[in-house]
């Protein structure tokens, strides 16, 4: 899972006690959100739009993130969420003093009691952090050795209990308390929460509107137009820049799901952060195998 990021080394002593809440399987969160352009949880959904208005020209990077809340679509896997286990896949690229660690992942967590298994594949680390993924790269995940790791009770905890709120707010402040909101980090904070939440558990339909309606809260915020991740998947990229580093987040434009998460950090340390992949997300009836497909309603 992707770690807490550059900028938040900076806040790491004000998170302090309130963080010890806050359950982890892998990276770090973003934090609540107090700011105007918060939105209200009295709020309500807006009519289904097309997905094609969030890329429609004219619009400000929240008033796309609004528009995308309004229009994603379900997918197979929230309708399955009666499995027993939550399965994740997973690969990682983070920085590790002056080196970047290569990780593929794959989880299965038993939703009942936090139990579960991981399989890892680890690359040689890469010397220096001005490393930048490609897809060839990816390939050689299948090269390397595997290891299994079993998990008893309670060993694999979510990154928030669940279920996460389905309101942006109310969301926010369980990332992070809304005492941080004026650290200069504190956009980059919330842009990590989101990352750190996807790549912990799995996200329903509700639950991925509520990402896209607290990331459309950050003033901050811009849009990179559509891009393509090194998986070959295209998403429509938003990107966060406070504190010597940027967030770039690409999020499927049909469905709301979070494909990559990129950070990099300037400073006298320039270079990669973090880049992870969500190749495969959804829920499965044991740990041998990944996600099942839904059965067809006939």
């Amino acid at each position: 899972m992707p770690r807490r990021h550059g900028p938040t080394r900076l806040v790491v002593g004000l998170l302090g006690s309130v963080l010890l809440t806050a359950c982890q399987s892998g990276p770090p969160t973003g934090r609540s959100t107090s700011t105007p352009s918060s939105p209200s949880h009295q709020q309500q959904r807006p009519a289904l739009l097309p997905p094609s208005v969030a890329t429609g020209p004219n619009l400000t990077p929240q008033q796309r993130l609004t528009a995308l809340a309004a229009s994603i679509a379900a997918v197979p896997a929230d309708t399955t969420t009666d499995r027993p286990y939550t399965y994740l896949h997973l690969q990682m690229w983070n920085r590790a003093t002056n080196a970047i660690t290569r990780t593929d992942l794959r989880r299965w967590r038993r939703s009942a009691d936090n139990s579960g298994r991981e399989t890892t594949r680890r690359l040689p680390d890469m010397l220096g952090v001005n490393h930048h993924p490609d897809p060839d790269e990816r390939k050689l995940f299948a090269h390397a050795p595997q290891k299994t790791t079993q998990y008893g009770q309670g060993t694999l905890r979510h990154y928030l209990p669940e279920p996460s709120p389905t309101d942006p707010t109310t969301l926010a402040h369980a990332l992070a308390p809304p005492i941080l909101a004026n650290e200069p980090a504190y956009p980059l904070l919330l842009a990590s929460g989101v990352v750190g939440l996807a790549t912990s558990q799995y996200l329903n339909h509700q639950q991925r509107i509520a990402t896209l309606r607290l990331l459309a809260s950050i003033p901050t915020i811009t849009y990179q137009g559509k891009t393509t991740d090194i998986a070959g998947r295209t998403g429509l990229a938003f990107a966060v820049t406070a504190d010597g580093s940027t967030w770039q987040l690409i999020i499927d434009g049909h469905t709301g799901e979070l494909l990559a998460g990129h950070e990099r950090v300037t400073g006298t340390r320039p270079g990669l952060f973090s880049y992870v992949l969500i190749l495969e997300r959804g829920h499965t009836t044991d740990t041998s195998e990944p996600c099942e497909p839904p059965t067809p309603v006939e």
